[in-house]
């Protein structure tokens, strides 16, 4: 982290967040494992455990042995479709070995925890998911059957009872199981700077191959939220300056360090196109659907012996659920329209770790308590750069967007993503929320001012208002316009 990364931290930050410019090297494994630094982001302040405590052996065993392709490259449990037997003769219910996962002063050791839930997420989607797998391989074009309605005691029972400590739905979520908690490094000397020092821990098909699909597609997500310490550290200036009615310049730098942390995580989110093949996504997607919306648990799941054995229903994995542009939402204060699409949005909040929570709120509720888009509208340079900010978000939905055209829509009829979120119209009910904020601070604040001049702190002239902004929003206004013409068409195709 660089010396214009810190900002001095206001009582409230420090009071809510007292590790967030701590050395995570130095943080207790007592602590969530995403416990946010400036340095570590909404990464794990450390890499997750790719080797269970002995007690749980069995279901170490069971999850190395479950992909399609091993790491060995022979079949797995999942090749042949026998890890549902497998789960059902081989795993003892080691609930009470969860509740011996403890430091040696008695608190709970959350990063070992966090490694158990993680693995029983993947047995556990794997368990319920894997007749829709051998249904899809064997008959395409009849898309996924039903999954199994019943998980096994020895996976729900430990698998929720990791959840209750970690405060998390018991069920396979982004960040603490699939993608974030999942990944670890082949020469740790060389940490998260190279792309290709990545592997993952834990996959359903082909993902322990670095160059595989499923692997790109999860390290592609590792490699973008490893920028974003300095992305937080950018959002703590704006507001800890603010709220302590500092330097607009320092304000400013803060937005400059948003802008810069934000070009690297687009510039590693476009890496996707290689790093995941469009035509080979939707083979290991399978196993991360969701229970809540989809037509392969009509019933939802009984998880038994847990909550009297009623039927429980739970959003599935999504990309949605990264907190780098719900960050962004709340900093910048971007209102979303009030529909069922928007609710959706709100659920997804639940199924982040609780520090990411926690830290978002904090940030949702300070920028409106102290005002963050009305304070940055009144300045020329301050309303560019939020403008600039704004235009992140935007560019990021719309390759989001393009992501779920080519990867999802085009190529199966299935009607809603993996959380349980429409396909074709999800996406689009954020991306238009942001453009009609930027169209709006453009023309109500900085359209009439064509003729003023943007100096930065040096006094150097930088450009006119017109030739830094109207290029970026004829962009926008293009955009949304092809944006409502491709809903409308996908739309009408699927008879939506």
């Amino acid at each position: 982290m660089t010396v214009s990364q810190v900002s001095v931290p206001s009582p409230a930050t420090l009071e809510r967040f007292p590790h967030i410019h701590d050395d995570p090297s130095n943080l207790s494994h007592a602590l969530d494992p995403f416990t946010i630094t400036t340095s570590t982001g909404f990464l794990p302040y450390q890499t997750a455990p790719t080797q269970l405590p002995h007690a749980f052996k069995p279901l170490e065993s069971l999850v190395e042995r479950l992909p399609v392709v091993k790491l060995d490259g022979k079949p797995g449990l999942l090749a042949t479709y026998e890890l549902g037997p497998v789960t059902e003769t081989e795993l003892p219910d080691l609930t009470d070995e969860v509740e011996k996962l403890k430091l040696p002063n008695g608190d709970w050791d959350k990063f070992n925890i966090a490694a158990v839930f993680r693995d029983y997420t993947f047995l556990a989607s794997s368990y319920l998911l894997e007749p829709c797998w051998e249904n899809w391989c064997k008959n395409p074009d009849q898309g996924y059957g039903l999954g199994r309605e019943v998980l096994p005691k020895s996976v729900a029972r430990p698998m929720y009872r990791c959840a209750q400590i970690l405060d998390l739905p018991p069920f396979m979520s982004y960040a603490a199981s699939y993608a974030l908690f999942n990944y670890t490094l082949a020469d740790h000397s060389k940490g998260l700077s190279e792309y290709s020092n990545l592997r993952l821990v834990r996959a359903f098909e082909r993902g322990l191959d670095p160059k595989s699909s499923e692997a790109g597609f999860i390290l592609t997500h590792v490699d973008m939220v490893k920028e974003t310490g300095s992305l937080i550290a950018g959002a703590l200036k704006v507001i800890d300056t603010l709220e302590q009615h500092g330097n607009r310049a320092d304000i400013n730098d803060g937005y400059r360090e948003i802008l810069k942390a934000m070009e690297k995580i687009e510039a590693s989110m476009e890496d996707m196109w290689a790093n995941s093949k469009p035509a080979e996504y939707l083979s290991f997607r399978v196993f991360i659907f969701g229970i809540t919306n989809q037509s392969m648990f009509p019933n939802g799941v009984i998880y038994d012996g847990v909550e009297d054995n009623q039927p429980l229903s739970f959003r599935g994995e999504s990309g949605a659920n990264d907190s780098i542009i719900p960050l962004l939402d709340h900093l910048c204060q971007i209102p979303m329209p009030s529909t069922p699409l928007t609710k959706i949005l709100h659920e997804f909040r639940a199924y982040r770790p609780l520090p990411h929570r926690e830290f978002l709120t904090y940030v949702r509720e300070k920028a409106e308590e102290i005002g963050v888009q009305q304070y940055s509208v009144q300045d020329s340079e301050t309303a560019v750069l939020f403008l600039r900010v704004l235009n992140h978000v935007r560019s990021f939905r719309w390759r989001h967007w393009l992501f779920a055209r080519e990867y999802i829509i085009r190529r199966t009829p299935h009607p809603t993503a993996t959380g349980g979120s429409p396909i074709v119209t999800w996406l689009p009910n954020q991306l238009s929320a942001v453009m009609e904020l930027m169209i709006s601070i453009y023309e109500t604040y900085l359209a009439p001012k064509e003729g003023v001049a943007i100096v930065n702190r040096e006094g150097d002239l930088i450009a006119s208002h017109r030739k830094q902004v109207e290029p970026m929003m004829e962009l926008v206004r293009d955009q949304k316009e092809k944006l409502a013409k491709e809903v409308e068409k996908w739309c009408k195709e699927r008879g939506v």
